[in-house]
């Protein structure tokens, strides 16, 4: 079943990766094998919260039109992974598609092991067999650091070897990413701490509110530099940033990261958990996207959670993160625009891509609410400064729906909407997700207002093969 066609819900996204019922959270091992991508997520099947995790399955040839398949991880009763399969990624392992992931047991205490399963039919593109390891490969966190959160394992290469970073958190409060050589999949040895909270680069930039990093990610840009992708926990899911910088060989069996830029990776409220994925000529970004409205909202939807639209990402000059949709998300594009010029009111369909494109100060309005509140974006060249102002459509959490302020110098931003999901995108420099639920009286439409601003829009339709 194509994720356009399961759902009859106007908020509910009908192009973005997300299951046709209840739970999705973090994105879990993209990984692309036989001409597909493959993406995993966690996953609760049974009910629109978060609990009984597993792990979902779909697949696409063009990251557009993605497929179910069965769920590929379940929790193994009385196993390593009885409490759930928790985050990690799938690696090639010497031509058998393998998951690295984290394994609660029944005596879950925050702390998981990590664990191995195999795909049993590595030459079937679709990947829907997969076999969990009797024991996990690392039983837990190494003794004489007092770890207190250990989770989310992402196997990369540097130097001809394979690594891991495990997400980690101190019983003083401090983060770190622990390293791991497993250049072996099954014997894995631990090679010290490649970053933690005391770093003064990411000290200067995160503060002292995370008290653990979970979900690292690396990825290697264009130019040879590394970015270290951090998802930062205080107690409960928070915001996510980045680093930029090189890997330094400590002795003859280590690393360390070594910052040289860092910033927040998403400016919106509503995205935690990326995954990312290289390929050999670029590094594609999924994140989570949950739910900003009371769950008794969910309850009565029956779906909780997106993932976002995938994001290739690579790094600047200054070691500043460059960011954009991926290309092929323009295949979901209608043939024809709805919207070519800027001035005159147009109606806004249920799931839109637009770009707009300023000289001056640009006002883009996309909704009005029966009492005169409206969603609106300003661009402002001039003072490079782009801001999301929500109105007075509602979001749950401790940050509320204030206006979003990006500063970066830019004349050009993408919306991509799907359903409730809100993907600004500030040139190549910034990015922005936001949930935002349009009520019944709300209504849609696209206003754009500015001395030259130019605007190109065009509704999503579900893509076509030939």
């Amino acid at each position: 079943m194509s994720l356009a066609a399961q759902c009859t819900d106007p908020r509910a996204p009908r192009f973005r990766v997300r299951p046709p019922a209840n739970w999705i959270n973090d994105p879990n091992g993209p990984f692309r094998w036989r001409g597909r991508h493959h993406l995993f997520y966690q996953h609760n099947p049974d009910a629109p919260v978060h609990a009984n995790v597993h792990w979902g399955h779909v697949s696409s040839a063009d990251l557009v039109h993605w497929e179910h398949h069965p769920i590929a991880l379940t929790p193994t009763p009385g196993g390593p992974d009885e409490a759930g399969c928790w985050s990690g990624c799938v690696v090639d392992d010497d031509g058998v598609p393998t998951a690295v992931y984290t394994g609660v047991d029944r005596h879950h205490t925050g702390v998981g092991s990590i664990c191995l399963a195999r795909a049993l039919m590595p030459e079937d593109e679709t990947l829907t067999d997969w076999r969990p390891l009797p024991a996990p490969v690392v039983t837990g966190p190494p003794a004489g650091l007092d770890v207190v959160m250990f989770r989310d394992p992402f196997v990369f290469t540097h130097g001809g070897r394979r690594w891991a970073a495990v997400g980690a958190g101190h019983a003083d409060g401090t983060p770190s990413v622990l390293l791991y050589d497993c250049d072996d999949l099954t014997d894995w040895r631990f090679a010290g701490v490649l970053l933690d909270g005391t770093d003064p680069v990411a000290a200067h930039a995160f503060g002292d509110g995370a008290v653990g990093w979970e979900c690292p990610q690396l990825l290697r840009a264009a130019d040879g530099t590394w970015v270290l992708v951090l998802s930062l926990w205080d107690g409960s899911p928070s915001s996510t940033g980045y680093l930029t910088g090189r890997l330094i060989a400590v002795g003859e069996d280590g690393l360390r990261f070594e910052a040289r830029a860092v910033g927040r990776l998403d400016q919106g409220r509503d995205f935690y958990a990326p995954a990312v994925l290289q390929e050999p000529d670029r590094a594609l970004l999924w994140g989570w996207s949950w739910e900003a409205r009371e769950q008794a909202e969910v309850d009565r939807a029956g779906w909780a959670g997106v993932l976002t639209a995938p994001r290739v990402v690579d790094v600047r000059p200054d070691g500043s993160l460059r960011v954009l949709p991926a290309p092929e998300l323009e295949l979901l594009r209608a043939a024809e625009p709805f919207v070519t010029a800027a001035g005159t009111p147009a109606a806004l369909p249920d799931a839109y891509d637009l770009t707009v494109t300023a000289s001056g100060r640009t006002g883009v309005r996309l909704l009005r609410s029966a009492s005169g509140a409206e969603l609106t974006v300003l661009v402002d060249p001039g003072e490079g400064t782009v801001t999301l102002d929500r109105g007075d459509w509602p979001r749950t959490g401790s940050e509320g729906a204030g206006p979003i302020v990006v500063r970066a110098p830019a004349d050009e931003v993408r919306i991509l909407v799907d359903g409730s999901l809100f993907e600004l995108f500030v040139g190549d420099r910034a990015m922005v997700t936001e949930r935002v639920y349009r009520r019944p009286d709300d209504v849609a439409e696209l206003l754009v207002t500015g001395a030259g601003a130019t605007v190109s829009g065009w509704e999503l339709v579900p893509p076509t093969h030939g």
